[in-house]
C-alpha cells in the first residue's frame, strides 16, 4: 500500500495568521518539496490574486523529480458555464497537469452560503470536473464540510460524491473543513464512502481545531484512504492543517506504509520543517513531535539515567531516522547521569565527583534565578572549572559603570572600567558604550585583546532579559540570556542576581570563556568572580 502525499503549505498552510509568501519563497519551498518527495505540490488559488496566477507562471520552468503541481480553485458559480466561467478559467491558464476543485457537500452551504439549490450544486459539481477533465487535467475533488455534511444530510452528501465521479474525478477528497471530528467518526464515514465507491481514489484533507487532524488523518488511512493532504509544520488558517511532519514518518515508521519514494528522505525530514519555518519566517516550533529541537530532549534525571543505560528506554524511535539527535538537558531537575552524558556530549573528560560537584553548583544557582536549559555554554564552562589543576585567564577585581544623561534624557552616555588580574598581571581598562552592558563587554574586551585576540571575532547575537520574580518589583532579580557567535559557531550563556549589570558581568564572562575553548585554547580557562558561582 503507498500513500500519496499532497502538500498544501503554499496554498492552505499561507492562510495562517503571520505567513505571507513571496513567489521566490513558494519557488524555494516547492523545489525543498519535491527533492523531499511528495506527490502533489498544491501551489495557489490562481483566480484569486496575482502572485498565485505569477507562481504558476514561474513553476513551469521548474524541472521536478518527484512532485506534480496542482493549482486550486472552485467550482463554476451557479447559473454559470464552466467554459465561461471567470473561476475555471484561471484553472485552466495556470497551465498545471493537475487541478484541485473544491465543491460543498453540506446542505447548509449550499442553501446558506451558495443560496442556491441543491439540484444546482451538483450540477456545478459534475460539470466543472467533466470539463477540466476534457482538458486532460487529473483532477482531484475537495469535498468541503463532508464530515460536517453527512451528519446534516447523509443522502444529499453521497449525492455530491457522486457528481463528482460522474463528472471524472481521479480522487475524491472527504475535507473535515471545521476540524471537529474525531478519530472514529471519521474512520466510520471513510469506511462508508469506501463501501459506496468501491472503485473511486479516495483521500482525506483535515484541519486542527479539536487537536486531532494527524490522528483523523490516521484513521482515514486505517479505513481506505490512499492520498493524504496537509501542510508542513501544521500551518494554516485558525489551529491549523493536518501537519506532514507528523504524518509522514508516523505513515513510514508506525504503520509501515509507503509515502516516499525513496525511504532515506525521512532523514531529510527535521531539515525540511525547520528550512520552511525558516522561509516562513517563523521560529520553529521546538516542541513538533519528530523534528522539533526539544523532540529528543530529556530532562528529568530518572530519565536521563535509563537512557545511559539504554537509549530506547525513553524514546520512541531512533531521532537520526528523521534527521534529529538527541539532547540532555541541564537543570534543578538533572541527576547526575544529565551531567556525564552533557560532559559526553562536548567532549570533556569529567569524573562522577566533578559531575557531582558541578550538579550541585547548578541547583543552587537555579533557585536563585538562572536556568541552564537555553545556556549550555553555561554549563559547559563549570565542567571546565571542575576539572583538577584549573586555571582562569583571568580574575575579575573589580568593575565600575556610570551612566549618565542630559536634561532631555534621550542622549545617554555609559562608561565601563574594569581591572583584572591575567596570569598575575594587573590590567586596568575603560570604555565607553551606548549602554552600560556595551560599554562593561568593549572594557573587557579591551583587557583581553592583547593576550587573546580571538575575542576580537565574538559578537554578541542577542541579549534577552527576564524577571523571574516579578512580584519584588524593581528587587527582584534579573536573568541575563546572552547568545553569542563566532565564525560558524553560536552558544548562549545565563547571569543571574539582583542587579542586572552583575548578571550580566556573569553571562558575559561565560561567552569568553566558551569562546576561546572554542578557538582551541586549553580546558583550564577563566573563571568568574565567586561570587557568580
Amino acid at each position: 500500500m503507498t500513500i500519496a502525499i499532497y502538500d498544501t503549505t503554499l496554498r492552505d498552510g499561507t492562510q495562517r495568521e503571520g505567513i505571507s509568501l513571496s513567489v521566490a519563497d513558494k519557488l524555494k519551498i516547492t523545489r525543498l518539496l519535491d527533492q523531499f518527495g511528495v506527490a502533489y505540490i498544491e501551489g495557489g488559488w490562481p483566480g484569486s490574486n496575482p502572485k498565485d496566477a505569477a507562481f504558476f507562471e514561474e513553476a513551469q520552468g521548474l524541472e521536478l523529480k518527484h512532485a506534480r503541481i496542482a493549482a486550486f480553485g472552485s467550482t463554476c458559480r451557479k447559473n454559470s458555464d464552466p467554459t465561461t466561467d471567470p473561476n475555471i478559467i484561471a484553472l485552466v491558464e495556470a497551465n498545471t497537469p493537475v487541478v484541485t476543485v473544491v465543491g460543498k457537500t453540506s446542505m447548509l452551504h449550499v442553501t446558506d452560503v451558495l443560496q442556491t439549490t441543491p439540484e444546482e450544486n451538483l450540477r456545478m459539481i459534475r460539470e466543472s470536473l467533466a470539463y477540466l477533465k476534457s482538458l486532460g487535467k487529473e483532477v482531484i475533488y475537495d469535498a468541503e464540510h463532508f464530515f460536517d455534511g453527512t451528519k446534516l444530510d447523509y443522502e444529499y452528501a453521497l449525492d455530491t460524491i457522486a457528481a463528482a465521479v460522474e463528472g471524472g474525478a481521479d480522487t475524491v477528497v472527504l475535507c473535515d473543513t471545521n476540524g471537529g471530528s474525531l478519530p472514529w467518526e471519521v474512520e466510520q464515514y471513510v469506511t462508508s464512502i469506501r463501501e459506496t465507491f468501491p472503485n473511486v481514489k479516495i483521500g482525506i484533507h483535515t484541519h486542527n481545531d479539536g487537536e486531532l487532524a494527524v490522528a483523523n488523518s490516521l484513521a482515514a488511512v486505517r479505513a481506505g484512504a490512499i492520498h493524504i493532504q496537509g501542510t508542513i509544520n501544521g500551518y494554516g488558517e485558525r489551529c491549523g492543517n493536518a501537519n506532514l511532519v507528523s504524518i509522514i514518518p508516523d505513515l513510514e515508521l508506525k504503520m509501515g506504509i509507503e509515502c516516499l519514494p525513496e525511504r532515506d528522505q525521512l532523514r531529510h525530514l527535521t531539515s525540511l520543517s525547520r528550512t520552511v519555518a525558516e522561509i516562513a519566517n517563523l521560529a520553529p516550533d521546538n516542541h513538533l513531535a519528530y523534528v522539533g529541537k526539544s523532540a529528543f530532549a530529556h530532562k528529568g534525571g530518572i530519565h536521563v539515567a535509563a537512557i545511559r543505560r539504554n537509549v530506547d528506554s525513553y524514546q520512541h524511535i531512533d531521532p537520526a531516522r528523521v534527521g534529529n539527535e538527541m539532547r540532555v538537558l541541564v537543570s534543578d531537575l538533572s541527576g547526575q547521569g544529565n551531567l556525564l552524558s552533557k560532559a559526553e556530549e562536548l567532549g570533556l573528560d569529567v569524573s562522577k565527583k566533578e559531575a557531582l560537584e558541578v550538579l550541585e553548583q547548578i541547583k543552587r544557582l537555579e533557585n536563585e534565578g538562572y536556568v541552564f536549559e537555553g545556556a549550555e555554554a553555561s554549563v559547559a564552562v563549570r565542567l571546565h572549572r571542575a576539572k583538577p589543576g584549573y586555571r582562569p585567564i583571568f580574575t575579575l577585581i573589580d568593575f565600575t559603570v556610570m551612566v549618565s544623561a542630559h536634561d532631555d534624557y534621550e542622549h545617554s552616555q555609559a562608561q565601563a572600567m574594569v581591572k583584572v588580574d591575567i596570569d598575575g598581571d594587573i590590567i586596568h581598562t575603560a570604555a565607553d558604550g551606548n549602554g552600560p552592558v556595551n560599554a562593561l563587554d568593549l572594557a573587557l574586551r579591551k583587557a583581553l585583546l592583547p593576550r587573546y585576540p580571538q575575542v576580537a571575532d565574538f559578537q554578541l547575537a542577542d541579549y534577552k532579559v527576564r524577571i523571574p520574580d516579578s512580584n519584588n518589583g524593581t528587587a527582584a532579580r534579573t536573568r541575563v540570556l546572552i547568545d553569542t557567535t563566532s565564525n560558524s559557531e553560536r552558544w548562549s550563556t545565563v547571569g543571574a542576581g539582583t542587579n542586572i549589570i552583575q548578571a550580566s558581568w556573569f553571562a558575559l564572562v561565560d561567552s569568553v570563556e566558551y569562546g576561546l575553548s572554542l578557538a582551541g585554547r586549553s580546558v583550564e580557562e577563566p573563571a568568574i568572580s565567586a561570587s557568580a558561582d
